[in-house]
């Protein structure tokens, strides 16, 4: 039998995307493992020997009551699983930043879950700490759903105490939060279920309702040696601030519980008397499974960033099949809008696309870059997705807005100006995925973590920096060696090479993703067959918070 030159070809196209799909397959699976095994390591908390240290009192580790609290078969999406890794590493390490952060179901309830791990340096508050509690008390405010504190922390570690103390987005907001929340009628429950001093003792207290348990916890400003050292009396922590102290002479906790269980129990029983929540009313259907399966995603992203793909394809592993509708399909091609269902939730999509496409005028326009005439399409489109109430998806790999003498004489600084206008005043729930790339103002547009996405999520496969590492590390390379210049310090070819090596390796691995994470600006980093589930509960999450003010756009340069 013979083939055909053209059927040949066509084969020969057809074997070689294959082959493609599967290194990319094998490369994107082997960054999947070697994350798994990361986090593993860092849900050990402070070690083995201190998580059994706290079985041994008879109480539970902050994981071991998350996963007694949670309903079920419920969702549990950790935030911050990454924050803290490899930073304080000469105080030994803050691992998950010494608390752990959920959003899941209780009593059928979705609810943030905030449990200080006393493995981790007594559970004492770092600065990535206080930002940690934070970004959990914005995700309650934001979606108007009861939080809950399992406290069990020393207070503040004292030698990063400057760090921690006086500022705005310091500790002392974390009080400002509780008391606001009250106002708003947002449910705030505490247990204490370990140690609970000084100023974190506000905490609990300025909850709606506040558990103690017997025997393991206490409250109090100062324990008895500083007791002692201040004021000269000789008292024992139990008597001065234990269960029986608080719930039967100075009421300052609402109910004892016996054990750890008990007062997890009780928080259950008070979350199922809640009254329902008022929706938003976003839309939804019966869910529908993908075109493609989610799986297929590690084998279409390329290996490197710098490579192109057709965004459509991951579209087809994310949004429920036949559900896309595309706004302006022609126009503005480097970015997709539209319309499409994810998990039965109607939501608008803004993508990023990846290959190298042509404008109205045959012109060749780079995937990942955003021209003018895709931030005009992108944000009329945001202003359609407010309009209707329809929260935004925005999946990002974008290098950046186009720059020359051409873009510029178009307007692209004025385009860009409208579409990030939109975003920042965007009144729907947002969220965001950070496939690859994540560069510049790009980052901005296409809804970073500055612009408040209800979630933001990274890929395995991103990267987040002003620009990406060789442009950036030739211009650090320029400023180093006329540095040195300046000082009379001669570069000789090596050096400049063993300079610019160094200087790759130091600025690339601040784009990882797992140093964003570890910083928080992301909530977490997921498998790609993940997404639909994030973008689908951070939905249904939203929903509990009725939209209240209108879209407005102010003032734009047109």
């Amino acid at each position: 039998m013979r083939i055909a030159p053209t059927e040949f070809v066509f084969l020969y196209k057809i074997a070689r995307m294959d082959l493609e799909f599967e290194k990319n397959r094998d490369h994107n699976t082997m960054l999947l493992s070697d994350l798994r095994q990361l986090f593993a390591s860092i849900k050990q908390g402070g070690g083995k020997e201190r998580l059994e240290k706290i079985r041994s009192a008879g109480k539970l580790t902050a994981r071991e009551r998350i996963a007694f609290i949670c309903d079920k078969d419920a969702p549990v999406l950790e935030i911050g699983g990454f924050a803290g890794h490899d930073m304080y590493l000469d105080e030994g390490g803050c691992p998950a930043a010494g608390v752990v952060v959920v959003l899941t179901k209780i009593a059928g309830r979705y609810c943030i879950v905030v449990a200080n791990d006393a493995s981790v340096k007594a559970g004492a508050w770092f600065p990535i700490t206080t930002k940690k509690n934070l970004r959990a008390q914005e995700l309650a405010i934001e979606n108007h759903i009861p939080i809950i504190y399992l406290v069990d922390s020393a207070g503040v570690f004292l030698p990063l105490q400057d760090e921690i103390f006086p500022d705005k987005e310091h500790f002392g907001r974390i009080f400002r939060n509780n008391a606001q929340m009250s106002s708003k009628g947002i449910v705030q429950i505490a247990a204490v279920m370990g140690s609970c001093v000084a100023g974190g003792a506000y905490l609990p207290i300025m909850s709606d309702e506040a558990i103690i348990v017997d025997g393991t916890a206490s409250i109090f400003l100062a324990g008895s040696y500083l007791v002692k050292a201040a004021i000269g009396e000789n008292i024992d922590n139990e008597t001065l601030g234990g269960a029986t102290t608080h719930t039967e002479i100075s009421g300052v906790a609402d109910y004892k519980a016996i054990n750890d269980q008990d007062a997890l129990n009780r928080i259950k029983k008070l979350i199922d008397k809640t009254a329902a929540p008022t929706l938003a009313g976003f839309n939804r259907s019966n869910s529908v499974k993908p075109k493609r399966n989610p799986e297929d995603i590690v084998g279409i992203l390329p290996r490197a960033n710098n490579l192109p793909y057709d965004t459509y394809e991951i579209l087809d592993c994310i949004v429920d099949e036949d559900s896309v509708e595309e706004y302006k399909p022609e126009y503005g091609k480097t970015i997709i809008t539209a319309y499409a269902r994810i998990d039965g939730w109607a939501v608008g999509i803004v993508a990023n696309q990846r290959k190298m496409v042509k404008n109205k005028k045959g012109e060749l326009q780079f995937g990942g870059v955003i021209y003018s005439d895709s931030a005009d399409k992108a944000t009329r489109f945001i202003a359609n997705c407010n309009q209707r109430k329809i929260p935004l998806v925005f999946l990002q790999d974008v290098t950046g807005f186009m720059v020359g003498s051409k873009a510029e004489h178009g307007g692209i600084i004025k385009d860009g100006a409208k579409m990030v206008n939109a975003v920042a005043n965007s009144v729907v729930p947002k969220f965001t995925v950070i496939m690859g790339n994540s560069f510049g103002a790009g980052n901005y547009a296409m809804c970073g973590k500055a612009y408040d996405p209800r979630l933001i999520v990274s890929w395995p496969t991103a990267k987040l920096a002003v620009m990406g590492g060789q442009q950036a590390a030739q211009v650090l390379l320029q400023i180093e060696t006329s540095k040195l210049k300046k000082e009379g310090k001669k570069i000789s070819p090596k050096k400049e090479k063993e300079l610019l090596e160094t200087i790759t390796n130091r600025y690339e691995k601040q784009t990882e993703p797992i140093y964003a994470a570890a910083r928080l600006w992301t909530d977490a980093i997921i498998d790609p067959k993940e997404t639909r589930k994030w973008i689908s509960t951070g939905v249904a999450v939203a929903n509990h918070a009725p939209l209240d003010k209108p879209f407005n756009m102010g003032v734009l340069q047109v």
